[in-house]
């Protein structure tokens, strides 16, 4: 077991933790690049539009 007064964690919670902040930035990452999510949300321009008019 851990001592109380040492701060440091062992190999296997380090992973643990590690393991963790990698779901939740795959998840995260899946939800902002979403293909799909993101055409869907964006303006088609047509080309014959002048965009500065």
């Amino acid at each position: 077991m851990k001592n109380p007064k040492d701060n440091s964690i062992t190999r296997k919670e380090a992973i643990k933790k590690m393991g963790k902040y990698a779901a939740l930035t795959a998840v995260g990452t899946f939800i902002i690049l979403n293909p799909q999510k993101a055409q869907a949300s964006s303006v088609p321009l047509d080309p014959s539009d002048d965009p500065f008019s």
